[in-house]
Parts: C-alpha cells; sequence; structure tokens
C-alpha cells in the first residue's frame, strides 16, 4: 500500500507546466469579474431590454469575488454592479421602460432596492467566506502545533535537538525556489518535522555513539524510516500526503538508495527533504563528525548532482544559499 503511494503519476512538462497555470489563474480572477460585470452590462443594454430580471445575473460576479477573495471584494463588487447599472439607466433612459415597471421615480426605488439586496448579500457571502477561511487557519494553526509537539518528542536528545525544525526551514526554502505550491510546502514542512520519528522506536543509545556507527547501527538507525512510516499509517487526512515523502527521502537520484528508487519514482518533496537533511547534518555536530562549515557542506551537495540528489533540487539549494536565505538565527543552530 505505501509503495504504490510513493509513485506520483504524470510527465515532467505537466508538473512544470502547473505552478505557470495557477499563477495565470490567481492573476486573472479579479480580471474575469470586472470582465463579467461589463458582459452583463452588454447584454442588459443590447439583448434584453426591458427585462429587470436579467439584473440578477450581477449576483454571479459578486458571489464569484465572495468566494474568491472574500468579504471586502464582495461588497465592492456589488458596489460597482450598482454603480454600472446606475449610469446605463441615467444613460439609456428607456432602458426599463417595458415590462410592469411604471413612473420614473419608482424606477430608481427598484434600482435601488435591487442595490441594497445585492450589497447585502455579497456582504453576507463574504463574511461567511472570511469566517471559513479564519476557521481554516485555525486547524492549520493546531496542526502545525500538534507536529511542533511531535517534534520535541523525536529530537529529546543533545544531537538531533532542533534539527527537523532546521530541516523544516531549510526545505521549505529550498521548494520555495522551486516555485512549490502552498499545499506543497505544507507537506514539505509536515514531512521534515516527522521525518524522523522512526527514531522513536530505534535505541536511544545509537544517537549518543561517540565514534562513527558500525554496519550494523547503521542499519538500526536506516530503519527509523519505515518505523516512522509504520507511526503515521494510522492517521488521515493532510498527513497522509506525508507519507510518500517520509518513506523515500533517504533515496538516491541514481537509484542506489534503500529502495532503488530513481528519479521521478521519488516524490519531489523527498528530493527536497534529502538535502535538506544532509545539509543540516553536516553543519551539525553529530556523535560520529564535527560540524562541518556550511561552504564543505554545499560544495558536498554540488557533488552529488545528478548521483545521490536531484539537480534540480541543487540548484535551488544553490540559489538559496547564495542568496543566503538558509542563513538560520543562533537560537535554532
Amino acid at each position: 500500500m505505501i509503495e504504490s503511494a510513493v509513485r506520483l503519476p504524470g510527465s515532467i512538462a505537466s508538473r512544470a507546466s502547473a505552478p505557470l497555470l495557477r499563477q495565470i489563474e490567481a492573476v486573472n480572477r479579479e480580471l474575469w469579474i470586472i470582465l463579467s460585470m461589463f458582459v452583463i452590462a452588454a447584454i442588459l443594454n443590447f439583448a434584453v431590454t426591458g427585462q429587470r430580471m436579467v439584473l440578477a445575473l450581477y449576483t454571479l460576479p459578486t458571489l464569484a469575488s465572495a468566494y474568491f477573495y472574500g468579504r471586502r471584494h464582495a461588497t465592492l463588487t456589488a458596489l460597482a454592479s450598482a454603480l454600472v447599472v446606475s449610469v446605463l439607466f441615467y444613460a439609456t433612459p428607456g432602458l426599463f421602460t417595458a415590462g410592469p415597471f411604471g413612473m420614473q421615480g419608482m424606477l430608481w426605488l427598484d434600482i435601488a432596492l435591487w442595490a441594497c439586496v445585492l450589497i447585502v448579500t455579497g456582504y453576507l457571502m463574504g463574511t461567511l467566506y472570511d469566517h471559513k477561511t479564519a476557521q481554516l487557519e485555525e486547524l492549520r494553526q493546531t496542526y502545525y502545533g500538534v507536529l511542533e509537539v511531535l517534534r520535541y518528542f523525536v529530537s529529546n536528545d543533545k544531537y538531533t535537538e532542533n534539527h527537523s525544525y532546521r530541516v523544516s526551514i531549510y526545505a521549505t526554502r529550498i521548494a520555495s525556489f522551486m516555485k512549490f505550491s502552498a499545499e506543497a510546502l505544507e507537506d514539505v514542512r509536515a514531512a521534515a518535522l516527522l521525518h524522523d520519528i522512526g527514531k522513536l522506536r530505534v535505541g536511544r543509545e545509537l544517537l549518543y555513539k561517540a565514534a562513527r556507527l558500525t554496519d550494523d547501527e547503521y542499519r538500526r538507525m536506516q530503519a527509523h524510516v519505515p518505523l516512522g512510516v509504520e507511526v503515521l499509517e494510522t492517521v488521515g487526512g493532510s498527513l497522509r500526503r506525508v507519507l510518500p515523502i517520509v518513506l523515500t527521502h533517504h533515496e538516491r537520484h541514481d537509484g542506489e538508495g534503500l529502495n532503488s528508487l530513481a528519479g521521478d519514482d521519488v516524490p519531489p518533496a523527498a528530493r527536497v527533504l534529502k538535502v535538506a537533511d544532509v545539509y543540516d547534518s553536516l553543519t551539525s555536530d553529530r556523535p560520529y563528525r564535527k560540524v562541518m562549515p556550511s561552504f564543505e557542506a554545499k560544495d558536498i551537495i554540488v557533488k552529488g548532482r545528478g548521483t545521490e540528489f536531484d539537480p534540480a533540487v541543487v540548484d535551488a539549494f544553490l540559489a538559496a544559499y547564495r542568496a543566503e536565505a538558509l542563513e538560520l538565527p543562533a537560537m535554532v543552530l
């Protein structure tokens, strides 16, 4: 079940085009809402003159604005719609003369009432959106709080203290240079915080070894990956997406890793996590070797480009390194 989860469908081209499509969609939402108001105005003015029920079409851009942007945008869209209709009515006095409309003053009253209802609708729908967004943010903060608690359990020793936290920072910053989506960044951060959770079931005496690990001890340490997946398998929701990342973050790009997975068989987030994990391990004091300067660790990662590490991830790592995005405060080192 877990092995099937680590293979991601889709071509390289589709993954590369996804961020661009998301950017185009984000930019065009407001433009589509504005354009829809003018299209409805054209329909009102030319296609169905005299049918005031077409005014209900202006509810659509208002609801779309509420859905995508919240209360403020929805209210402004409703006000803009009311302004457009008022200008049309003023510029074309005969626009609403047909049908059940009566005197000119009553026409203005009808439009005013319609505008009020539209604005209230936009305000209420936008308020509902804001309330939902606040609830999601509260759940997200609770989720991150649980991850932090788990991280403290995992890192309850002097050699791995703050390791998972630092890796989460490195990984998310590298992933951001690769233009990961917001959801993918959250998965990277969660996987980084929990990637060593299997160590809870591995003998802690191994973490305090003053000498280099023996082959048998190294195999026991490597076993913490599937052990960690066993722990996480019982959960659901967004943590379920973290499982393939935790399971494969020790794989090599050339397929010479634990499970012989190579290239695109390893989730992109796991490839990012591997670089971040190695970089922090090299630049931190460990029981089997002393801390290494960051520039030496950088050179080691560059040397492993295309063999141990994904070239695209190494390029993003170098970009983040040169931009000093991987510099951390002393309090977390």
